[in-house]
């Protein structure tokens, strides 16, 4: 409500802008007219129009963000010729000319006739809404239209803009009992006026430039709404700790992490998160329940509200979900234990589905990439999920479930009652089993007999049951741990790193030019190179292509020579791979693991940024 209230207050003060110039004859030719037929119609018609001028505004700026193809280069000649309009008073008068007459003919028409209906001024306010919207929407760009460039239009922006307009239309309706001396206060301000529409055009055209180079998904990522940085990650955690993402929480040290245990924590206070049921009893989750054992009532279900979008559903709420046994699925599509655990939901959803199960994948983002919605709605169609799927990008279902692990199930019966959790990987049949025990309280006849017949490849494939295990790693500076390039990280700069010889257990570094991040490292030239020493049967790197439709192709060694059979489902047997999205990529699984391995990933083309390694 109070950001509500503060666009409507940013659509009142355009009235001291010169963008308000144009638009001031229009509604001074209401003044001798009825308001209720002629000057509020006016004034209705200018702020819908507004609304949806810098609606379409937003979902060009989308399509500039999260486009591929030609699609996004009209987006960018839009930006431009956006822009170009702001610095060009010639451009500009030459863009609102018909604008201009057509306002102009509304007005002589009513003159003629003698009268003034509510559909004339109405269409009067249409066309001054469009005159208006060039010049007032760039000046609200920075709260709204930016964010809804990079995080999507929604309904929520546009209510936004539509409130910045009736802002600027009350403004409007109190200027008219003053008059013309607020007309002349109006003009000894459009010089500076000027230079400032003159600035924003020049923001805007080089935001299209940085766009069209593909500088915005290693920039743009990182300072926008979507980008986990330092900043918000501390004010979240500081302020709301218990809602902290786990990549805050493991960054405090006190927090287990959330999904990939392999082994047990040592008598540490965090655990690892690769693996979890991997390793037996090793997990740190609740103890499960004896199939048909009481389960106790932990709570009601909290509401599924915040979700910036749901896919394969219509929003759900925990209200209408009543009288259904629901599974609350909490996961991240680029998370090794999330993948291995997939298979088994999906097993449940299609068997216990018809009778009343409904499952709903709360997709929390551990990543930046992973918060756009075109990426999750990509991944879930690739991996053949078609339950709900709510994408969780501002841990809004995350904070209320207190949630801190990926994955995590939560079972809640058919009067909205949380019974069972189970953090981590693992324990398939005992989950399943508890399904079927709150189906059958649900009433349920036709629950089946036995258990969900699972056959997973892949990445999917259950984990290695070895003891030994490389802890999740992170090659951002932020969570990054082992690293062993002599070189100090130069955060967020470029810089040169070599691989030293004989790396230990765990260890890893970086050769060739890179810039590292709080969250990854992005390669900047061709020949760069990431060496880790590591236990397990399966190496996974989390990679992406910097700028989105660019192959980098790559080459692994796994002792200093080729895979051959140990290769993993993103390699041939020689090693060659090519980065072309933004996800978890199998790079090695061992057919006979047991031993320490060294690989090495060697890029032939710059342009690749990885962000996490995962074992198996």
């Amino acid at each position: 409500m109070g950001l509500v209230l503060l666009v409507f207050l940013g659509g009142a003060l355009t009235i001291v802008s010169p963008c308000i110039l144009p638009v001031l004859p229009f509604v001074f030719a209401r003044g001798g007219r009825s308001f209720a037929t002629s000057t509020l119609p006016l004034l209705i018609g200018m702020a819908l129009t507004f609304a949806a001028v810098a609606t379409l505004t937003a979902v060009a700026g989308s399509w500039a963000v999260n486009l591929n193809s030609w699609g996004r280069w009209v987006a960018l000649v839009v930006m431009a010729l956006f822009g170009l309009a702001l610095i060009s008073r010639k451009l500009a008068d030459w863009v609102s000319r018909p604008l201009v007459a057509f306002g102009n003919r509304i007005v002589e028409s009513g003159e003629r006739e003698g009268r003034s209906s509510v559909v004339q001024s109405l269409l009067l306010g249409v066309a001054v809404g469009f005159l208006w919207s060039p010049c007032a929407g760039p000046i609200l760009g920075g709260l709204i239209l930016t964010g809804a460039a990079i995080n999507g239009p929604n309904a929520h922006t546009s209510l936004l803009l539509l409130t910045f307009g009736l802002g600027a239309a009350a403004s409007l309706a109190i200027v008219m009992l003053a008059g013309g001396k607020v007309v002349r206060a109006l003009k000894g301000s459009l010089g500076a006026g000027e230079w400032v529409r003159r600035g924003l055009g020049v923001l805007v055209l080089a935001a299209a430039v940085a766009i069209g180079m593909g500088w915005d998904t290693g920039v743009l990522t990182q300072l926008s709404l979507n980008g986990t940085n330092s900043i918000e990650q501390a004010l979240m955690a500081k302020l709301h700790p218990s809602n902290a993402t786990p990549a805050q929480q493991a960054g405090g040290g006190m927090m287990m992490s959330a999904h990939n245990q392999g082994s047990a924590p040592g008598g540490g206070m965090m655990m690892s998160a690769q693996g979890a049921g991997a390793a037996g009893g090793a997990m740190m989750a609740m103890a499960p329940k004896g199939a048909g054992a009481s389960l106790p009532a932990e709570g009601q279900m909290p509401p599924l509200a915040g979700a910036v979008a749901w896919l394969n559903s219509p929003p759900l709420t925990a209200e209408a979900l009543r009288g259904k046994v629901v599974l609350i699925d909490f996961w991240t599509y680029s998370c090794i234990n999330c993948l291995r655990e997939l298979p088994f939901v999906k097993a449940w959803a299609a068997k216990y589905g018809p009778a009343g199960l409904v499952i709903i994948g709360v997709h929390t983002p551990e990543f930046a990439f992973e918060k756009i919605v075109g990426n999750v709605q990509k991944a879930i169609k690739d991996l053949g999920v078609t339950y709900p799927v709510a994408v969780d990008s501002d841990y809004k279902i995350w904070g209320a479930f207190n949630n801190q692990y990926w994955p995590a199930l939560y079972f809640i019966d058919a009067n909205g009652t949380i019974r069972h959790h189970h953090f981590g990987e693992g324990e398939y049949d005992e989950s399943e089993r508890i399904i079927k025990q709150l189906l059958h309280e649900a009433g349920a006849k036709d629950v089946g007999m036995g258990l969900a017949e699972v056959s997973a490849q892949g990445v999917q494939a259950p984990a290695s049951n070895l003891y030994q295990i490389s802890p999740e790693t992170y090659v951002g500076y932020a969570r990054a741990e082992h690293f062993a390039s002599p070189q100090p990280v130069a955060k967020d700069a470029s810089a040169q790193y070599t691989v030293p010889t004989g790396l230990t257990a765990d260890q890893w570094a970086l050769g060739g030019s890179w810039k590292v991040t709080s969250e990854g490292a992005l390669l900047q030239q061709p020949g760069g190179k990431i060496v880790y020493r590591f236990n397990g049967r399966d190496l996974h790197l989390v990679l992406g292509p910097m700028k989105d439709g660019h192959a980098v192709h790559f080459r692994v060694r796994l002792d200093g020579k080729d895979p051959a059979d140990s290769k993993g489902a993103d390699i041939a047997a020689d090693g060659s791979g090519v980065v072309t999205e933004q996800r978890l990529y199998q790079l090695i699984r061992l057919t006979q693991p047991g031993a320490e391995h060294t690989v090495e990933i060697d890029f032939q083309d710059a342009g690749v940024e990885a962000f996490a390694f995962t074992f198996g």
